[in-house]
């Protein structure tokens, strides 16, 4: 049984971590796909969107303890790799062009709280509880990512609040502070992921990873003029475009746009 089912949707991957006996815990089998599928994501995969979601119960209840204590003591070198092999998922999932929809139900912790972080969007079940769990098991809260992203989605106070007790955010309170997009029971959920996905579909290739590259340099631009010049520099490259043009007879046809292949 593979611990990560990929199934290909016309243009939209949907990755459904697969060890719910577990909760879907990260351990090295989990970590290892999740980094390499993320990694080998390209602007000419066929893969326009992904979305990510748990089997079971949980979305990711973070690092395997487990795994962790059976495997013993490690030394500094031993435990960079390890670190790294984790911290580089997040990375992965910002760098690749698609945008990563995360449908979230149950716990998302430690390394499932970054997970849903570092996603583009986020949705979540009202029974999603999420939380930097590193600082309950002796560790820092500021790991793989989490004290970057929680910051700047719903400010210093509020990210100090839960990164300094380890608390639970509920599903709730994550949608009054924006950090999450939709409150809904898990079929319903999916079924607005589908829906968003299509949305995104209708962009052009080049035009959606443009728009999620420029969302992620804007939020560390050093001005507004920084973030306005990027702006011109993907309307004028998306004009270029064969794609643009399809799309703008599309629209005036009231018709579904055909693209081509990604560029």
């Amino acid at each position: 049984m593979s611990v990560l089912d990929i199934e290909e949707r016309s243009g939209v991957a949907w990755l459904t971590m697969n060890r719910p006996e577990r909760l879907n815990a990260l351990n090295p089998e989990l970590t290892t796909a999740l980094r390499e599928y993320f990694e080998r994501l390209t602007a000419r995969s066929a893969t326009r969107v992904v979305v990510l979601q748990g089997a079971g119960r949980a979305f990711c209840a973070g690092l395997d303890i487990k795994d962790t204590v059976v495997g013993g003591p490690r030394g500094v070198e031993q435990m960079l790799e390890k670190q790294k092999g984790i911290r580089d998922i997040m990375l992965a999932m910002r760098r690749c062009p698609q945008p990563v929809i995360s449908v979230v139900q149950g716990a998302a912790s430690g390394g499932g709280f970054a997970l849903a972080l570092a996603s583009d969007v986020r949705l979540v079940t009202p029974d999603a509880r999420m939380n930097a769990a590193f600082i309950r098991i002796g560790l820092s809260a500021c790991d793989v990512g989490v004290s970057y992203f929680l910051p700047r989605m719903v400010g210093s106070s509020v990210a100090a609040e839960y990164m300094l007790t380890g608390r639970f955010m509920d599903a709730q309170r994550a949608y009054a502070l924006g950090l999450v997009s939709r409150v809904a029971p898990l079929a319903e959920l999916q079924a607005q992921a589908q829906a968003m996905a299509a949305d995104m579909l209708n962009a052009t290739p080049v035009a959606l990873r443009l728009t999620k590259e420029a969302l992620g340099f804007a939020v560390d631009a050093g001005s507004m003029e920084a973030v306005i010049a990027m702006e011109d520099r993907n309307q004028v490259l998306c004009t270029q475009t064969a794609d643009f043009h399809e799309g703008m007879q599309a629209f005036l046809d009231k018709r579904t746009p055909i693209y081509g292949s990604p560029t």
